[in-house]
């Protein structure tokens, strides 16, 4: 496994995933950068970082003020080693009752709102030689949920988006690491209940544990658990 980060940056952070993974690297001794619109949880995060977490007010749908942001973070630190798009929102927009409003609001945060957020300092590790961004996709990339068109839909951006990245960053120093989860327990899926039936559901602990260690090695593509995993690519 490679050694920890010194810093990182995590959109979402206020719970579910991102949450975790957030409290997952401070206890590492990484400095965390903490992104997310409800400053009021990240100040509770903070709290449980063990000193290493920053809270940042950012809302990711706000694209260029979140290329500004996360730039501004870069410079400040003296580099990022590590970004992670992870914010999103799994609103249902299904096709009988779908507005514009209820579709863009799921596309702003998940398509250009990851896309912000991953590129924002991409050419500054390019250049550097090094660092890691993830993006934190979903199983639903792999297969069309019904009611849930515009969410499987920005999933499948963001995975097929990072794996051109991959392709383009070879030999660069510069890691891209896809992670595409089932059910995590969070905010998220709460909101899909009713809508999908929720199968071998990860706590976020341990959903953390297994982004965390896949990141630091690298790994190209994490999808758990495996039941959920197999059952897409089949």
């Amino acid at each position: 496994m490679s050694a920890d980060f010194k810093t990182a940056l995590i959109t979402g952070a206020s719970s579910g995933i991102g949450r975790a993974v957030a409290i997952w690297f401070a206890r590492r001794g990484t400095i965390v950068y903490a992104a997310a619109r409800r400053t009021s949880m990240l100040e509770e995060l903070a709290a449980a970082g063990h000193g290493n977490i920053i809270p940042v007010a950012l809302d990711v749908a706000k694209e260029q003020a979140t290329v500004d942001t996360i730039q501004r973070i870069d410079d400040e630190c003296g580099g990022l080693e590590m970004v992670m798009a992870n914010a999103g929102v799994g609103d249902p927009t299904p096709a009988q009752h779908s507005t514009w409003p209820m579709v863009e609001r799921v596309l702003k945060v998940n398509v250009t709102g990851a896309a912000a957020t991953l590129t924002a300092v991409l050419p500054r590790m390019a250049k550097r030689g090094r660092g890691t961004i993830v993006g934190v996709s979903s199983i639903a990339a792999n297969r069309g949920l019904g009611a849930f068109s515009c969410y499987s839909g920005s999933k499948a951006f963001l995975s097929v988006f990072l794996e051109s990245l991959q392709v383009d960053l070879h030999g660069t120093g510069v890691k891209v690491v896809c992670v595409e989860p089932g059910y995590v327990k969070s905010e998220l899926n709460d909101r899909m209940k009713g809508h999908v039936p929720m199968m071998f559901v990860v706590e976020a602990e341990h959903a953390a544990e297994k982004i965390g260690r896949a990141i630091l090695s690298g790994k190209r593509v994490l999808t758990f658990p495996w039941q959920l995993a197999w059952g897409a690519a089949g």
